[in-house]
């Protein structure tokens, strides 16, 4: 059995990071020793590893600094159309590591921190004692990794749309687009989870407590964000008075592309309290109370609500998605204004060629409101007449959908709205008006048509669907896979496509290959890197190429090889963190992503018993051994996503205690999954289980994760798998079950559970073992909702499935027992991973939505003289 690699040995390999220059390892140290006692003002008697993290984390940000101010220069002298990408999470991960690799810096610092020497050293990794280091001047040793591992994740996200926002933010910054991601500094992003006597428990995710070295403040540029009042209408037009203020402090985070000198920005809005807030009115005289409840404006950007795909109409929430929205047009238009060009050039006083520099994006409905508040900015503000504003909103704003499920759609109540935001309701109210208007003119005398186009449902309470506005406020509505895109045109939004088809689009999804390759498996990335080049980094596409190695077989060892490094690797994790033994032989098959229904990870859960009544039933068979990973949060409030949470737990306790079973099967919940643990997990992954139910995930981004670093796909039809069965042919995935018109059909005729129960005795018996309280015998009854949700409203027809999933595991098992066969496969799924760039995502939106062109002008350096003003020009005419 291989034995993985250390990272000095590694270090010695070609590497695809970088060789370390002597001029960068020394500048580096110096930094870093300055960092270490001018900022964190430490020396190394005192210093704790977390010390030794921030020292590093200020030395490579200096070198973010210089490129940072020099785009923004750039920007302001090319004055290009700007991108606006707004989100109400962006689930960032770590950045230490992820900008050494877009700056080229990783094994210069990796070098640098093992060379830092000091006098008297406190034990760290494996440090001699104070006296023995006193008398030498010792080389600390620090190790890279491990200072990594320290960094907090900035979990602003809660699943697949925070991060793809992220990676949209990566690929932004590598294709050289003037692009900007806004959002909200939550000061608790995600919840951490604890898993506590087999249940999920919420702890509250303090990232910010020891600071975060990578953010800027920026009160200079705080703005004012007004809530309640009311509307009085002027012979000047509408007023919006009596309101409450709420400030809007920005924090701004550099993103820097993958070493072409470019550093963008995301910039994240935090709630502050005006100093007069409840202090107008003199004769309150409770100073103390007054300054107390300044708390009561701040709670804005406190927490991330930690749902996905589900919607929960709090007015706190509606709150956010106005206050990020209010902020960020104020922040955009500011700089339209004040652009170098505005100040010249009286054709941008005028808001005619805003569409022609502004482009905003709006990440799901969250940050609908930037329709009628921009609306309401150029209506009442700048005075355009209505027609003209909304020209410019609609050519100005593009929507993209990411969920088919009803109970995640956004609906707000009017009566929330006329309290919160009075003249949004108006607009709304008129905008509605107008297009019904439109509607009926093409289609007189339809009345469900227009009830079933309006913005505001006739319901109890009175509604606002927030993707109808968002269809009819954006010039370009786009699905996140062509599956989706389709369901989304020929079901969600079918009279909106009647209408307009020339809106609808497609961008399916994609990731940044700079975390998911380079960083995170970078013994994959360096044996792709000898065979085709390093230029796979920003042009995936060329992953093809590795198919002229399907039968090379130094290629095919090198690829199993690195795989078992990844496998070993995660197992002494496992061991350090769960103190769980596992066969790293075995097959490492994991489903890792949020607890729903609709991702069935109650299908696999059914798998899990069945195979092992399958050992329990004949012990002396030979059966492939497999180690079974299920991870994700639940939403706090969803109680059948934290039972089958208790319930995968349970069986985990019965299966990995039996002696019979062995380590022919086990089964570990990974607890607090989150971006950091992802980068752990994916490379050493060998089966990766997408399997919700066709029709349902828009598209998925794990499954993309996963194809990249060499696991193969067991799944439906479903969402982006789709896709990348056609990119590394169907036969190279394990794709089973019912399609989208299978589902369909079987709703027609009534999906009845209970046959397939009856039908199939296996089956029969896992779910009998389930509700007799085979695996929870204190409390027998404790998974009784999980058996009648399964037999009686499952709307996601897991039984449905069962027999072709089975049957599915079986072919793996099979595959997997002939090595070489299974890492070709591997490897034809890696070479057609290439179209799940985001790079490419980011290419498509960039060309058929935002009417810009990306771009490989590669910035100078800050060593290096600024281009030249002619170029400067020159890039202007073009």
């Amino acid at each position: 059995m291989a034995t993985p690699l250390t990272d000095q040995e590694r270090r010695k390999q070609i590497s695809v990071r970088g060789i370390a220059g002597l001029g960068d390892v020394a500048e580096i140290k110096k930094s870093f020793n300055r960092h270490l006692h001018f900022t964190l003002v430490k020396d190394r008697n005192v210093a704790t590893p977390r010390d030794y993290y921030f020292a590093l984390a200020h030395t490579v940000r200096d070198h973010l600094v210089g490129r940072w101010i020099r785009t923004q220069q750039y920007y302001y002298e090319k004055d290009p159309k700007r991108i606006h990408y707004l989100s109400l999470e962006f689930y960032m991960g770590r950045t230490l590591q992820n900008t050494m690799i877009n700056l080229g810096l990783q094994n210069a610092c990796d070098e640098a921190i093992y060379q830092v020497t000091a006098p008297g050293v406190i034990g760290f990794g494996g440090m001699q004692s104070v006296e023995v280091c006193s008398v030498l001047n010792v080389q600390l040793g620090l190790d890279l990794e491990e200072l990594e591992d320290i960094e907090e994740d900035a979990g602003l996200g809660n699943g697949g749309l925070g991060r793809l926002a992220a990676c949209f933010l990566d690929s932004m910054a590598t294709l050289g687009l003037a692009a900007y991601g806004y959002g909200i500094r939550y000061e608790f992003g995600i919840f951490n989870q604890k898993i506590s006597s087999g249940w999920q428990v919420e702890e509250a995710d303090d990232w910010l407590r020891y600071g975060n070295p990578w953010e800027k403040a920026r009160p200079e540029y705080m703005l004012p964000v007004h809530f309640y009042g009311r509307v009085e209408h002027t012979s000047n037009g509408a007023k919006w008075v009596d309101t409450q203020v709420v400030l809007a402090m920005p924090y701004d985070t550099p993103v820097p592309g993958y070493k072409n000198n470019t550093v963008n920005t995301m910039r994240l809005w935090s709630a502050k309290a005006p100093n007069d807030f409840n202090l107008q009115e003199f004769n309150v005289g409770d100073y103390i109370q007054a300054v107390l409840d300044r708390n009561l404006a701040e709670n804005i950007s406190r927490v991330l609500y930690p749902n996905d795909n589900f919607f929960e109409g709090k007015e706190l929430r509606l709150k956010q998605e106005y206050f990020v929205v209010a902020a960020t047009l104020q922040d955009i238009i500011r700089r339209f204004k004040s652009s170098k060009f505005g100040c010249r050039d009286p054709v941008r006083t005028s808001f005619e060629t805003f569409p022609d520099k502004v482009a905003i994006q709006l990440n799901d409905t969250h940050p609908a409101l930037a329709i009628p508040e921009l609306m309401r900015i150029l209506v009442d503000v700048e005075k355009l007449d209505w027609d003209k504003a909304w020209d410019v909103t609609v050519q100005t704003c593009a929507y993209t959908n990411h969920t088919v499920l009803p109970e995640a759609l956004e609906r707000w109540p009017v009566h929330m709205f006329e309290k919160l935001l009075p003249r949004h309701l108006q607009i709304i109210f008129e905008i509605n008006r107008r297009h019904l208007e439109r509607v009926a003119a093409m289609y007189p005398g339809e009345l469900d048509r227009l009830r079933r186009m309006s913005l505001i449902e006739e319901c109890d309470p009175k509604r606002i669907n927030m993707a109808h506005l968002c269809v009819v406020g954006s010039h370009a509505v786009n699905g996140v896979a062509r599956i989706h895109s389709d369901i989304v045109k020929n079901t969600v939004f079918k009279d909106f496509y009647d209408i307009e088809p020339e809106k609808f689009q497609n961008k399916t999804n994609g990731i940044t290959p700079r975390r998911w390759l380079l960083l995170c498996n970078p013994g994959l990335a360096d044996i792709i890197a000898e065979k085709i080049g390093e230029g796979f980094l920003t042009d995936l596409s060329q992953l093809k190429k590795l198919l002229n190695f399907i039968n090379n077989d130094a290629f095919i060892r090198d690829v199993a090889k690195v795989k078992q490094e990844n496998k070993l690797k995660f197992a002494a994790y496992l061991e350090k963190e769960y103190h769980v033994k596992i066969n790293p032989e075995s097959i490492f098959d994991i489903q890792v992503k949020r607890i729903h229904e609709y991702k069935r990870q109650l299908l696999n859960c059914l798998h899990i018993i069945a195979f092992y009544n399958r050992i329990k039933k004949d012990p002396s068979k030979h059966f492939v051994p497999r180690t079974i990973m299920i991870g994700g949060k639940a939403a706090p409030g969803y109680h059948m996503a934290k039972l089958i949470i208790k319930l995968i737990t349970s069986v985990g306790q019965v299966v990995n205690n039996d002696p019979v079973v062995g380590d022919r099967l086990k089964v570990i919940f990974l607890e607090n999954y989150r971006v950091s643990l992802a980068e752990k997990v994916i490379p050493a992954a060998d089966l990766s289980e997408q399997i919700s139910t066709a029709g349902t995930e828009a598209s998925g981004t794990g499954n993309m994760k996963f194809m990249l670093n060499g696991a193969l796909t067991i799944g439906t039809m479903d969402g982006a798998n789709v896709e990348m069965a056609e990119e590394a042919g169907e036969e190279n995935l394990f794709i089973f079950g019912m399609k989208v018109e299978d589902v369909e059909a079987l709703d027609k005729k009534g999906y009845n559970a209970k046959e397939y129960y009856k039908r199939n005795a296996e089956l029969r018996q896992v779910i009998d073992q389930i509700g007799s309280g085979y695996f929870n015998p204190k409390e027998p009854g404790l998974f009784k909702d999980v058996v009648n949700m399964l037999l009686n409203h499952d709307r996601f027809k897991v039984f449905a499935d069962y027999e072709a999933y089975i049957k599915c595991q079986d072919k793996v098992s099979e595959l997997f027992k002939n090595p070489k066969e299974w890492t070709k496969t591997v490897i034809r799924n890696i070479a057609g991973s290439g179209k799940f760039s985001s790079d490419r995502t980011i290419t498509e939106y960039a060309r058929e939505i935002w009417g810009v062109e990306p771009s490989d002008v590669k910035i100078p350096p800050p060593n290096e003289p600024p281009l030249e003003r002619t170029l400067v020009l020159v890039l202007n005419l073009a």
